[in-house]
């Protein structure tokens, strides 16, 4: 119980014999172990373990008892891994989760947004889109592929959805096999240690628990205009959406909104995305040009500089059909589209706001909702966060389920290993993808300044496009080195195909502080697009010609 206490060992004491005869008739009890706790008789060992099963020592030292060493707020994939890992580890776990609908009514399964309605969705629709492109290809490889081919959104919309849908009993059954406790209930702290859960037949359940890790993640954000919420859908709808969007415009420049937009437009969508400043915010904009560039080139049409005004309802069906008005935001220029589906993917907010935060005395930005944390632990000692939430931490899946999963082990098994925020790798799953590790070359050059970087990069074509007759100038790849220490890679970056399995394994190159020597002294492997890496010589300073000639 981590709690002080004072041992007199008898047979050491020179009076231990006196010791025992006046224990006997002060208590009754001459054997040893003979505990007391502030005066009070409690017995022997047997006594003892009784008394903590009971909740008289808990009492007697004014402790309060828990149902649960800790509740999870949150099923999502941090809070999930931290659940299963506290309790292989011996506590008493509860996870609480509750998906309340969007306004179109659209609810899923245990394993939050990643599983539901995030990366697991999308890269399987990303991959639908690639294969379309690449029945297009394979006439070129000798295929008598039909020159027309049809796509079908309902047998796409179904398999995804069978998928997901054994994703969350694979979760349920996992906390079933290692006794954490599911409840299915929207919940909010009444105090500091202790929590309220409401089921969706509005039935109230009190739970207490010696400590808390939130793990609510974030939902997307609608835009302040009349028709946003009665006539738009989110990327918390697309993937089960019950037809096929049609003529979409997606709202945002995003990440979500250039992966969603990416492969509507692949499936054979008219698809149009309206921009209000710049692409992936975050993101390396080197990179983000060339995305916009290349999708512009592959029938996504972009407004740039532009917001909407008003959504309105011009025919009701499945699709319908919708107007969306919009303003530039430089001329102050108006006009309108018309469309059957509006994508709002202008950003995300925090579940923070109605959980009862301020009743556990936990603090968060008022601007954004998010979590302060120092190692994952808020200005409340036992309560925590990881995911999405944290303020300042990167709202990636792997990210989550690391910091949860250390996060247990520091508090349950006396590990002292931190989530490691440093070069994390991630990818973005448009048309072409986009990978990335390390600094983009603008919070590069914030950080170390010009004059001690040296980038260098190339233009490439993969093998495979050249049969396929594809773009020899849309791919591209770069490496951003501190060259005051010793040309350290800092910064990774390759627009492509297969981006994020060629950025995962440089990524544990950065981790072990791999240099450009290091790239370098690697032999390539031949022929394969990661070989690059190992043989770029031009460097951005230089001016010369990145333009890929042969092998």
């Amino acid at each position: 119980m981590d709690m002080k206490y004072k041992a007199l060992e008898l047979d050491l004491q020179d009076d231990g014999a006196e010791l025992q005869e006046a224990l006997l008739k002060l208590s009754g009890q001459k054997t040893v172990p003979n505990v007391y706790i502030k005066g009070t008789h409690i017995g022997g060992c047997d006594d003892t373990f009784a008394a903590k099963s009971n909740g008289k020592i808990n009492h007697l030292l004014n402790i309060k008892s828990y149902d649960y060493d800790l509740i999870v707020i949150g099923g999502g994939s941090g809070g999930l891994a931290a659940s299963k890992e506290a309790a292989v580890l011996g506590k008493k776990v509860a996870v609480c989760d509750y998906v309340k609908p969007t306004p179109k009514g659209t609810t899923w399964g245990l394993g939050g947004t990643c599983v539901n309605v995030g990366c697991i969705p999308k890269k399987l629709m990303h991959q639908a889109a690639i294969l379309g492109e690449s029945l297009q290809d394979s006439r070129h490889y000798g295929w008598e592929t039909p020159e027309s081919v049809q796509h079908s959104w309902s047998q796409l919309r179904d398999a995804v959805q069978a998928h997901v849908g054994s994703l969350n009993w694979g979760y349920k059954v996992a906390l079933r096999e290692k006794d954490v406790t599911y409840i299915n209930g929207y919940t909010a702290f009444v105090d500091a240690h202790t929590i309220k859960t409401v089921n969706k037949k509005g039935k109230e359940q009190i739970y207490t628990a010696e400590r808390f890790l939130i793990a609510t993640g974030m939902r997307p954000r609608y835009p302040d205009i009349p028709g946003s919420i009665e006539y738009t859908i989110t990327s918390d709808d697309l993937f089960s959406l019950p037809y096929n969007p049609g003529k979409t415009v997606c709202v945002g420049a995003s990440y979500v909104s250039l992966e969603c937009a990416g492969f509507l437009a692949g499936m054979g969508n008219d698809v149009t995305v309206m921009v209000r400043s710049i692409l992936l915010r975050g993101f390396d904009q080197d990179m983000a040009e060339k995305i916009g560039s290349y999708m512009e080139k592959h029938h996504v049409n972009f407004i740039r500089k532009a917001v909407p005004t008003k959504i309105e309802m011009v025919k009701d069906g499945q699709p319908p059909t919708l107007r969306i008005h919009y303003k530039k935001t430089e001329s102050g220029d108006e006009s309108s589209i018309e469309c059957n589906t509006i994508l709002m993917a202008i950003g995300r907010d925090a579940c923070t706001t109605d959980i009862g935060l301020d009743k556990a005395g936990v603090i968060t930005n008022s601007k954004n909702g998010k979590i302060p944390t120092i190692n994952e632990q808020t200005n409340v000692p036992h309560i925590y966060a990881v995911g999405d939430i944290l303020q300042d931490g990167h709202e990636l899946t792997p990210v989550a389920i690391e910091a949860g999963k250390l996060l247990a082990r520091r508090l349950y098994n006396n590990s002292n290993r931190q989530c490691d925020y440093v070069n994390v790798p991630t990818t973005v799953f448009t048309p072409l993808e986009y990978g990335s590790c390390g600094l983009p070359e603008e919070d590069a050059v914030a950080k170390y300044g010009q004059e001690n970087l040296e980038v260098y990069h190339t233009y490439f074509q993969p093998l495979e496009y050249t049969v396929s007759h594809r773009e020899a100038n849309a791919c591209y790849a770069k490496i951003i080195c501190d060259k005051s220490n010793n040309e350290k890679v800092v910064g990774f970056h390759v627009l492509g195909p297969n981006a994020g399995e060629i950025t995962q394994g440089f990524a544990v190159a950065m981790k072990a502080g791999a240099t450009k020597e290091h790239f370098d002294s690697t032999i390539g492997i031949h022929p394969t697009c990661g070989e690059l890496f190992t043989t770029m010589k031009v460097t951005k300073s230089s001016g010369e010609d990145i333009t890929p000639s042969g092998c």
